[in-house]
């Protein structure tokens, strides 16, 4: 008899985003003619850029060729990239970061859901509320949290709320923790975290013995000389932080799939009997063995966004995003919307009007406006009240949306 791993029943029915393609699939239906703008999931519309085109092109004629061919890479990925990575992102920001200590893989998502199968499930996890719903679900599904309750949290779990109260800056937990997940620009507030802020953090998981997995996949967004772009720029963060990246809305790759973590070797955690291990090693025994490496083409791709002409494409195409989330931030704000974000990442999180509940403003604006964004309360239960629209989608569909929400959208 094959029993279930029954931590999945505690999770809601559908993932966040399957619902909400449940949800404009039944309007599309029952009204084949309306012309949806989709505001909603965090998809790129620009191409790759050229200079990523290039190398993966001829990256394929390798491949035809038995002197280049490439069989098996490494598991880690590729030095080409990995030392690209280091000198682009690291070096020239005056972080040490080595070699062994960047693992490739095929995007943050599955990093940050994967993570946690290197603690212990008696640890205690602390996520911002709201919060991109990856962290929690993993968590769920692994047996680290009890049922999930009538006010939407789930037992054994700490959330932070993150909320316009708190200046979107969460609270230190007043318990004990063991893991707590960061996400900054944060996903879905859109909103960031300060130097002092994160300073704050890195100084409670080094008092306290946690540690900080660091989502910092719209870092490239960052547009104020105050927001760190990577954790390690915080002294000590090296001993209690592992940082998440994606090429996924950096360059376009949300298609072909890349992305790094980064495990520095003085990051460790406790067995029962008391002894020390360092993370770095136990994430590449679990990832050589459950991985099986991104693939050479895509690495190339990657490698050559940190090209001269890559660097100027990849900026180009960001400029592009952050001039949308302009036009939303500044369309919605006019209408006396509250808007927050939309300054340092490519996500706009605004007050649904008349305090409606997120899921009841998701359908007012298909019906009304025919403008697809997400529910605040998707993210967690301090998002209730709250609504994302993202600056990822092609300029004209988001003039339009925005037009469409001034003129059709009974406030």
């Amino acid at each position: 008899m094959a029993y279930i791993n029954e931590n999945y029943l505690k999770l809601p029915g559908n993932y966040l985003f399957a619902e909400v393609a449940r949800r404009v699939a039944a309007y599309k239906d029952a009204h084949p003619d309306a012309d949806v703008i989709r505001l909603g999931i965090g998809d790129v519309t620009l191409p790759l850029p050229a200079a990523s085109i290039a190398a993966m092109h001829a990256a394929v004629d390798e491949m035809a060729k038995k002197e280049t061919f490439r069989g098996y890479g490494p598991e880690q990925g590729y030095d080409f990239l990995i030392d690209a990575i280091i000198e682009k992102n690291y070096t020239s920001r005056g972080i040490a970061v080595s070699p062994d200590e960047v693992f490739v893989s095929d995007g943050s998502k599955s990093d940050c859901g994967n993570i946690q199968e290197i603690f212990s499930t008696d640890d205690v996890i602390a996520i911002t509320d709201p919060v991109y719903p990856v962290y929690l679900d993993t968590n769920v599904m692994a047996g680290r949290t009890g049922a999930l309750g009538a006010d939407g949290r789930f037992e054994g779990v700490v959330y932070m709320p993150t909320t316009e109260e708190n200046g979107f800056a969460p609270a230190l937990p007043d318990q004990p923790v063991d893991m707590i997940y960061l996400c900054c620009p944060n996903n879905p507030t859109g909103t960031t975290l300060s130097r002092a802020e994160l300073t704050k953090w890195v100084d409670y998981a080094r008092k306290n013995d946690a540690v900080i997995l660091f989502d910092a996949a719209y870092a490239a967004y960052i547009t104020e000389p105050d927001v760190p772009r990577s954790i390690y720029e915080i002294e000590g963060a090296r001993d209690v932080a592992i940082e998440f990246r994606s090429f996924s809305k950096t360059a376009g790759f949300t298609g072909t799939r890349c992305g790094y973590t980064v495990i520095p070797k003085t990051v460790t955690a406790k067995a029962k009997d008391g002894s020390r291990h360092p993370l770095n090693a136990l994430w590449s025994r679990r990832h050589s063995t459950k991985f099986n490496g991104t693939a050479y083409i895509v690495q190339r791709g990657a490698a050559a966004i940190y090209t001269d002409e890559g660097q100027k494409q990849v900026a180009g195409n960001i400029a592009y995003y952050m001039e949308n989330a302009r036009i939303i931030r500044e369309g919605l704000s006019a209408l006396g919307l509250s808007v927050f974000g939309g300054v340092n990442a490519p996500y706009i999180w605004l007050k649904t009007p008349n305090d409606l509940p997120s899921w009841e403003f998701f359908d007012k604006l298909l019906h009304e406006a025919n403008v697809v964004g997400t529910p605040g309360a998707g993210f967690g239960p301090s998002g209730e009240g709250y609504f994302r629209l993202t600056a990822f989608g092609d300029r004209q569909a988001t003039e339009k949306a925005i037009a469409r929400i001034r003129e059709k959208l009974v406030l």
